[in-house]
C-alpha cells in the first residue's frame, strides 16, 4: 500500500535521469569532453552526432589567481552583468545581483570576445534545433555560462532544444542566479554530473584566497592528466601529504557549515548570532539545475537546491582521503560508462521489501548513491532525511499552487457577482458612481462583502509568492496573469471609488499621487519572492 499522500519520488529531475541514463547523451557528452581536453586546450570542440550538435569546452584552462588588490571578497565573486551585457534577464533577482565567481566568468568573456570562435557556436545553434554544451571541470562553468548567454539572448527561443551537462564543474554563482534560473524555468536545462568522491564541485564552500596555492596545484596536476591521459607517468600533485590533509580538514569544515546553515534554514531555526558572526564568511555560492550523483551502484538525479547541499556533505565524509576524492575528479570515463551498464540492473532492497512505493523509491536512491551497507548506518540515515526532505520540499510549491486554484474556483462567485453588478449599473450611472453613493445600500454592501473576499484571496496569493511557497515560474503562468489582470481590472474601479468615498484623499493624498503605495495588485508584473 502507498504511504498516504506520496507519490514516486523525485519525479521532476526523475525524468532527466532517465533520459540520460538510457540514451548515449551522457557518453556522448563525455566523449567530446574527452576531445575538447585533449586536442583543443583553452578552446573548445563541435561535433555532429546525429541531429544533435554537441558543442564541448576544454577543462584544460588558465585559470587566474585572484588579485587581493580587486576587493571582490575571499570568495572572488562579481556580478554576472559585469562588463557585459548578455546576462541581463538574470542579472538580479528581488533587487539583489545574481553574483558569480570571477575568474569564470573572466573565462567565458575571454572566448566570447573572440569573434572567429563564438561565431562557430552561433552557426552551430542557428543551424540545428538541439544543442548540447558540454564541460569537463573548469569546462563545464564555461558551458553553463554560454547556455546561460544564449537563453538570455532568445529567451522565447521555442524551436530550439537545449541542454547543458557538466562533469566535475564547481559551483558557478549565488543563491540569486539560482533562483532566476528558476523564475526563467530553465532548471531543467541543466544537468551537473558528479562523481561520488569527486572534490571538484565542494571547492567553492570554501574561501579561494587562502588556498589559493594548493588549487593551483591541483589544476596543474589535473591538466596535466587531462591533456596526456595515456602517459606512461602519472603526474604527481605538488603538495605535501600534510598540505593535502590540511586542504581536506579546511574544505570539510567549511562544507558541514554550508550544510549545517542549509539545514537550519530549511528547519527556520538558525540563530541570528550565529548568522550574523559566520555569513559574511560563509560561501555564497548555491548548486542550480539539476545534480546527476554517480557512484559504482548507479545513480540519482536531485533538483532540489537545498539537498544537493546536503548531499555532497554526506559523499565527501564517505571518501576514504583527500588524494583519492582529487583523483576521482578525473574517472568521469569509468563514472559515465558504470552508469550506463547499470542502468538495467536488478536492484536488490536492504533486508526486507519496503511496505510502500515511496520507501521502495527511497532505498533505491540510497542504494544508487553508493550510501547502502556499504557505509556507517549513520551516514546512510542521514541520507535517507536528505532525500526524503527533498521529496517533500519539491512537491509543496506545486501544492500549494493547486490548492489556490480550488481556492480562485470557490471564489468564482463573488468574481461573477460584482460581473453582474458592472452589467446592471451600465444602464444608468455606471458601477463606478452606483459604488460610490450607495443609492441601493442593501445591494452595494452586498458587493462590498465580494470585493472584500477577493481582495483577501488575492493578498494570500502575494503573501505565498513573496514568502516562497509557490513555484517560482508562478507570476508567469497564463493561468494566474489572467485571472489576476481579469480581477484587477474588474475591481480596481470599485477600490477606487471606495478610497474616495472614505475621505482617505484628504489624509493620504490622490489614489494616484506620486509616491504613495497603490491600493492595487499588480500581480501581472513579476513579483519575486524575498530571498
Amino acid at each position: 500500500m502507498e504511504a498516504q499522500g506520496e507519490a514516486p519520488p523525485f519525479e521532476t529531475s526523475q525524468t532527466l535521469g532517465l533520459l540520460l541514463g538510457s540514451t548515449p547523451i551522457l557518453s556522448d557528452a563525455w566523449r567530446q569532453c574527452s576531445v575538447a581536453n585533449t586536442m583543443a586546450p583553452g578552446s573548445f570542440v563541435i561535433d555532429l552526432i546525429g541531429d544533435v550538435a554537441y558543442i564541448a569546452f576544454s577543462g584544460v584552462q588558465a585559470l587566474a589567481n585572484p588579485n587581493p588588490m580587486d576587493g571582490i571578497g575571499p570568495f572572488c565573486e562579481v556580478p554576472i552583468t559585469k562588463g557585459n551585457n548578455l546576462f541581463s534577464v538574470v542579472g538580479d533577482y528581488d533587487g539583489k545581483p545574481t553574483m558569480v565567481n570571477a575568474g569564470f566568468l573572466d573565462l567565458f568573456l575571454s572566448m566570447y570576445r573572440r569573434p572567429e570562435l563564438w561565431n562557430q557556436i552561433s552557426a552551430t545553434v542557428s543551424n540545428h534545433r538541439a544543442v548540447v554544451f558540454t564541460g569537463h571541470s573548469l569546462g563545464g562553468t564555461i558551458a553553463s555560462l554560454a547556455a546561460l548567454s544564449l537563453l538570455s539572448s532568445f529567451p522565447s527561443l521555442s524551436s530550439l532544444s537545449l541542454l547543458c551537462i557538466t562533469f566535475g564543474s564547481p559551483l558557478l554563482g549565488n543563491a540569486a542566479l539560482s533562483r532566476a534560473i528558476l523564475q526563467q524555468r530553465w532548471g531543467g536545462k541543466f544537468c551537473h554530473v558528479v562523481s561520488k568522491s569527486d572534490i571538484g564541485p565542494t571547492l567553492l564552500f570554501a574561501p579561494i584566497t587562502p588556498i589559493s596555492t594548493q588549487i593551483d596545484h591541483i589544476l596543474k596536476f589535473w591538466h596535466s592528466y587531462m591533456r596526456f591521459p595515456h602517459q606512461c607517468t602519472k603526474p604527481i600533485i605538488q603538495l605535501s601529504d600534510k598540505e593535502i590533509d590540511q586542504l581536506g580538514l579546511f574544505l570539510s569544515t567549511h562544507v558541514k557549515e554550508v550544510a549545517l546553515a542549509e539545514e537550519k534554514a530549511t528547519e527556520e531555526e538558525e540563530d541570528d548570532l550565529m548568522t550574523s558572526l559566520r555569513s559574511d564568511y560563509r560561501s555564497p555560492y548555491k548548486p542550480f539545475g539539476s545534480y546527476l550523483f554517480c557512484s559504482g551502484e548507479g545513480g540519482i538525479c536531485i533538483d532540489n537546491q537545498t539537498a544537493v547541499v546536503r548531499m555532497l556533505h554526506h559523499l565527501m565524509f564517505t571518501a576514504n582521503s583527500v588524494d583519492s576524492r582529487i583523483e576521482d575528479h578525473l574517472t568521469y570515463g569509468e563514472t559515465v560508462l558504470r552508469l550506463s551498464n547499470q542502468f538495467l540492473r536488478r536492484r536488490s532492497f536492504d533486508d526486507k521489501l519496503p511496505e510502500s512505493g515511496y520507501e521502495a523509491g527511497i532505498s533505491l536512491a540510497l542504494e544508487a548513491s553508493g550510501m547502502g551497507k556499504q557505509v556507517s548506518a549513520q551516514a546512510r540515515s542521514a541520507t535517507r532525511e536528505c532525500l526524503m526532505m527533498a521529496r517533500q520540499m519539491g512537491r509543496k510549491p506545486n501544492l500549494n499552487s493547486a490548492n489556490l486554484a480550488i481556492r480562485l474556483s470557490k471564489i468564482t462567485p463573488c468574481r461573477a457577482q460584482i460581473e453582474w453588478y458592472k452589467a446592471y449599473c451600465e444602464d444608468y450611472m455606471g458601477y463606478y458612481d452606483s459604488f460610490k453613493l450607495r443609492r441601493a445600500p442593501k445591494r452595494d454592501s452586498a458587493v462590498n462583502m465580494n470585493r472584500i473576499k477577493l481582495a483577501k484571496f488575492w493578498d494570500i496569493v502575494i503573501d505565498m509568492i513573496q514568502s516562497n511557497q509557490l513555484p517560482h515560474d508562478f507570476h508567469k503562468r497564463a493561468k494566474w496573469v489572467n485571472a489576476s489582470q481579469f480581477y484587477k481590472l474588474l475591481v480596481e474601479p470599485l477600490d477606487i471609488a471606495e478610497y474616495y468615498r472614505m475621505g482617505k484623499r484628504r489624509t493620504h493624498g490622490h489614489y494616484m499621487a506620486p509616491g504613495r503605495q497603490l491600493l492595487l495588485y499588480h500581480v501581472k508584473q513579476p513579483i519575486t519572492p524575498k530571498a
